[in-house]
Formats: C-alpha cells, sequence, structure tokens
C-alpha cells in the first residue's frame, strides 16, 4: 500500500470543498494511505514568490521538512501546488548555499530540509505508484459512453525540467491515460496545455473569461461530454466563470468541469451527491445520467 504525506492545499478546502472529499474517497479505494500535513502552510500559489522568493522557498522547504520527518513522498491534488513546489524544491537542491540560507529560517522551528522531498500530485500517484491496471480494475462504470477533453493548465506542465518529464515522460500524456483507463474517449484539442485564464481574473476579466470560453467552447465543438482537470484553479475559473464566458461570445457551451477525483469517483461507482457534483457552476447531470451512475 503506498502512503504519502498529503499537502490538500487551500483551495481544496476552500474556493473547490467539494475536491477533498472526493479525493479522500478515491484515495481509499485506490488503497493509497494519507499521513495528512495539518501544520503545513499555502505555497504561495506562485504570486508570493513574484514578491518575495525567498519567502516562499522557506514555506516550502517548511512543508518538505515536515515530510521528510515523517520518511515519506508528498502527494498533492491541485496542479498548482505541484508546480510551485516542484519549482521551489529545485531551486532548493540545486543551490546548497541558498538551502543553508533556508535552514537558518527554519531552524527557528527545529526544522532542517536535507533536500530529499519527492513531490507527486495524485494523477502521478496513479500512473506512477498504484498503476493503470488496478485503476482499471476498480472500475464498475466504465466511462464508454462519455467523450472526455483533458485539460492540464500551466503548472503541472512547466518548467518541464522541474517537473521531471525527462525522467517520467508518461506524465505528458498522464489524464489520457486516465481517461482511457476508465473506458472514456479521449478529445484532444489545442487548449488543453494552455493557460485557463485564472492567474490574469483580478486584472483582466476580460481576457480571462475569453480564454475560458475558448477553451470550453473549444472542447465542446469537439464533441466533449465534460472536460477533467487535475488544478482546482482551473476548474474555479472553467466553471465558474463559463457562465461570463457565454454570456461574452454569445454562444450556449454548457460543458460540464470534472475534478480528476470526480471523474475516477463516478467510474468507481461512488455517489456524484458524495463526489459533490452538485456545488458545480455548471451542472454535471447529464454527465452522471449519460454513465448510469449512481445520483
Amino acid at each position: 500500500m503506498p502512503k504519502y504525506a498529503f499537502f490538500p492545499g487551500c483551495v481544496s478546502r476552500g474556493g473547490c470543498p467539494e475536491l477533498y472529499p472526493a479525493a479522500m474517497a478515491v484515495c481509499g479505494k485506490l488503497d493509497i494511505e494519507l499521513v495528512e500535513l495539518t501544520g503545513a502552510s499555502c505555497t504561495g500559489a506562485g504570486v508570493l514568490q513574484e514578491k518575495n522568493q525567498l519567502l516562499g522557498d522557506v514555506l516550502n522547504a517548511r512543508t518538505f521538512a515536515m515530510a521528510e520527518r515523517l520518511g515519506l513522498p508528498i502527494m498533492t491534488i491541485c496542479s498548482t501546488c505541484q508546480g510551485v513546489m516542484s519549482q521551489a524544491n529545485k531551486r532548493l537542491t540545486d543551490d546548497a548555499g541558498y538551502l543553508a540560507t533556508v535552514n537558518e529560517h527554519l531552524s527557528e522551528e527545529r526544522l532542517e530540509y536535507k533536500g530529499t522531498a519527492v513531490i507527486k500530485h495524485l494523477l502521478w500517484v496513479i500512473i506512477e505508484d498504484v498503476g493503470v491496471d488496478k485503476l482499471g480494475s476498480l472500475v464498475t462504470t466504465p466511462l464508454s459512453h462519455l467523450r472526455v477533453a483533458p485539460f492540464y493548465g500551466c503548472y503541472i506542465i512547466r518548467p518541464s525540467d522541474a517537473l521531471g518529464f525527462d525522467e517520467n515522460p508518461q506524465r505528458q500524456t498522464s489524464l489520457e491515460t486516465v481517461i482511457a483507463a476508465l473506458g472514456g474517449q479521449v478529445v484532444d484539442f489545442p487548449g488543453k496545455t494552455r493557460c485557463c485564464g485564472f492567474p490574469i481574473l483580478t486584472i483582466n476579466e476580460r481576457n480571462s473569461v475569453a480564454m475560458v470560453g475558448k477553451h470550453t467552447s473549444e472542447a465542446a465543438d469537439l464533441g466533449a461530454d465534460a472536460m477533467v482537470t487535475p488544478c482546482p484553479l482551473c476548474h474555479l475559473n472553467l466553471d465558474g466563470y463559463q457562465p461570463k464566458a457565454m454570456a461574452q461570445t454569445r454562444r450556449s457551451i454548457d460543458l460540464p468541469i470534472l475534478h480528476l477525483p470526480q471523474l475516477i469517483g463516478l467510474a468507481m461507482g461512488l455517489d456524484a451527491r458524495d463526489l459533490g457534483l452538485q456545488k458545480h457552476i455548471i451542472s454535471p447531470r447529464a454527465v452522471v445520467e449519460k454513465m448510469g451512475a449512481p445520483a
């Protein structure tokens, strides 16, 4: 049974509270044991690092040190957390002097980061540690009638050198692999690796909403029944601002946006309400009905 120091991140308990219970339910089915890092802080989401990179790296090194004490790799369910932590870890492990400076700050809490942390998104854990065969064996409601568009967003694919793509090339197509393992049809589209628009939402809402409209309408026009993302911040934008995108583009889209654990949970036969699907802005009811999954 794989075991991880669990870093759920802020958004899975705040803006997207449906993500946390869905992830816990799916991890239980997959026999993934989690020790939650309840004392860990926010990663800074990349925004803090733009103002004060040292502070951001100290916060992340603190989390890494906590996981080292447990002797466990870190698992996250947020692509943004994955990307920010991976970049911080690369800076720390590439520069011994910088790591020493960061550890000076950690010493106030009697913590020290030795540079051994492994950080993995649930998506990668499933592909690399649990295995696609085990995932497939737990499918009770195959997505055989469902066409699903993958949406990676930014932080889980860029910069690739910090995310271990050379050593783990399967990560580049991990969403497609999971969709196929669940029995679904992958709807490939150009926007799957582009920004959702969330980072510019507060400074240029019109352009951010335009990005939401472009990605969701492209996928819908290609026949997608739903879009799945491993990033709750992408979910916030693609789901929450889709009504504004429809008004701005003057067209109907109505493409449900699912969190990765929700899609997996549906295929495992978990109840749609337990997965929090009723909390979405764009209703996934048609998806659930098309699957014949428990409502």
